[in-house]
């Protein structure tokens, strides 16, 4: 009996230490505690703040995907937030005006008339099509006249930094169309549902869960993929894979795009769950916020970024009610920190106890190594001493066209 114990209790370690077998697990664990435990224990209100922190986390996943594995330093994810916000606003208040009516606020700062590039938004499916086609198109384009020119690391960042003050300022100044600094607001039906219901209140909570955990199997999915490899090779050593015949705009073309598909989905979720969107949700200091999350909870893993932004979002959430004028001082230490003692994230700790005990580490939970691009904070081919694996080799010393190649 005890060998037959025995043997089942090896087998069931075995399973549990493969990749498959944990990602089963994880997302299972994941499914449980959005669609059951939460929706159970959760009040109306708090459901429904917990649903803008997983619309924050899907950001926060596209962040990690373009930043943490593509080392891109993407600052200005608040425009793409922003553009899947104002497609789904401008849907909503339309839909609320009726057939052929005009937005309460065009009454009041407009002409009275809806412009010609409202009009097609009345239409459900054109709406989804432009949250889902719009960013994605906006940041392909922009990507693809950046990284051709082979601009990256502080210079990258701080053109994504200049384009979110560049749209939030737009906004603004577009008052009559957009609501100015006001944003759009009051909606009061999402696609025929009456948002006052709870019971759609709950049904948005469980569709903005469900899209994270999709976002969160894509990312994993393209992690592991050879895109993934090869997203880490840019990453570490562009000049190497120009080398070996890849482009390496190309690879972080796809990637800031996913990123700013992942993020205007989450901003058209924000928007029926939140009830309004404003300049003050797009602009340098959210996008500057959507990165903390990420750098805090890990920027090279999987989990990483969605807990580090759903932490920063609660911590927010709850200490700027009883500190209004010190939350801001404590987040800003609070990345100091982690970036100075653990460039990985809390996510590193992780990784070190397992380490410890000689396991192995889950899928993209692996430290970003900051040599090889300005924009981790370190000088080219400089290892980072805080890094476990900085002696394991990476991804560029194999080339990926040939496998087990050495470059």
């Amino acid at each position: 009996m005890s060998a037959v114990t025995t043997g089942s209790t090896s087998r069931f370690s075995a399973l549990y230490r493969s990749s498959r077998a944990r990602v089963i697990v994880g997302f299972a664990v994941a499914a449980v505690l959005l669609f059951a435990v939460a929706p159970a224990t959760l009040s109306t209100f708090r459901l429904g703040l917990l649903g803008k922190f997983l619309c924050l986390a899907m950001v926060a996943v596209g962040i990690g995907l373009a930043w943490g594995r593509g080392g891109m330093l993407t600052l200005g994810q608040g425009v793409f937030f922003g553009l899947g916000a104002y497609i789904m606003a401008m849907h909503l208040k339309l839909a609320d005006a009726g057939p052929d009516g005009v937005p309460d606020f065009m009454m009041l700062y407009g002409s009275g008339e809806v412009p010609g590039w409202w009009e097609p938004f009345r239409s459900p499916v054109v709406t989804i099509l432009a949250i889902a086609v719009v960013p994605a198109g906006v940041a392909a384009l922009l990507g693809f006249a950046v990284f051709t020119r082979r601009v990256r690391g502080a210079y990258f960042a701080i053109l994504s930094q200049a384009l979110a003050a560049a749209f939030a300022i737009l906004l603004i100044g577009q008052q009559a169309t957009t609501g100015g600094t006001n944003g759009l607001n009051g909606f009061r039906s999402f696609f025929g549902y009456d948002l006052a219901d709870p019971v759609n209140k709950r049904m948005l909570f469980f569709i903005a869960a469900g899209a994270l955990l999709v976002m969160v199997a894509i990312a994993r999915q393209l992690m592991v993929s050879r895109f993934g490899e090869l997203l880490v090779a840019v990453r570490d050593q562009e000049n190497r894979v120009r080398f070996l015949g890849y482009d390496p705009a190309k690879v972080k073309v796809v990637a800031y795009a996913v990123a700013a598909f992942m993020a205007a989905v989450g901003g058209a979720l924000f928007v029926p769950i939140v009830g309004i969107i404003s300049p003050a949700d797009v602009g340098v200091v959210p996008s500057i916020g959507f990165l903390i999350g990420v750098a805090i909870g890990g920027r090279a893993t999987l989990l990483g970024p969605v807990l580090g932004s759903i932490a920063v979002s609660w911590a927010q959430t709850s200490l700027s009610e009883a500190f209004p004028s010190g939350w801001i001082y404590a987040q800003g230490a609070l990345f100091i920190l982690v970036v100075a003692f653990l460039p990985g994230g809390l996510a590193e700790l992780f990784t070190r106890w397992r380490r410890s005990r000689g396991g192995t580490v889950p899928d993209g939970g692996a430290p970003v190594p900051v040599g090889g691009d300005a924009s981790d904070g370190g000088r080219p081919g400089e290892p980072d001493p805080g890094d476990p694996t900085a002696e394991a080799p990476t991804a560029v010393d194999h080339d990926p066209a040939t496998p087990g190649r050495t470059a």
